[in-house]
């Protein structure tokens, strides 16, 4: 069974950092390959924040551009999103959402964890 686990969520002020972090994990994992961290504020839809690939490709949605920055480490099957300088349209829960393939399967399934929640106050 593929778990997928967001930490770092918290409440800061507008120009403030956090860190982000999400560790997939349990099943018998081939390999990930596409990672992303999505927001969701409510009554908004759930939208992409910014996405790696395995050989550590990103892209960013235009709003956090130069803000925030994604990492990974495939040995530990983990990224981080750095988030600087935040914004209270910043608040949102961020899900992490990862593209497993497990041993034996030929394609991937996405899996999501249950978020973390990032409040921004101004």
């Amino acid at each position: 069974q593929v778990q997928v686990v967001e930490s770092g969520g918290d409440l800061v002020q507008a120009g403030e950092s956090l860190r982000l972090s999400c560790v997939v994990s349990g099943g018998s994992i081939s390999r990930i390959e596409i990672m992303n961290w999505f927001r969701q504020a409510p009554g908004k839809q759930r939208e992409l924040v910014a996405t790696i690939t395995r050989r550590g490709s990103t892209d960013y949605r235009g709003s956090v551009r130069g803000r925030f920055t994604v990492a990974r480490d495939n040995a530990k099957n983990r990224i981080e999103l750095q988030m600087n300088n935040l914004r209270p349209e910043d608040t949102a829960v961020y899900y992490c959402n990862a593209d497993v393939t497990l041993r034996g399967e030929t394609y991937g399934t996405y899996y999501w964890g249950p978020g973390t929640q990032v409040t921004v106050s101004s």
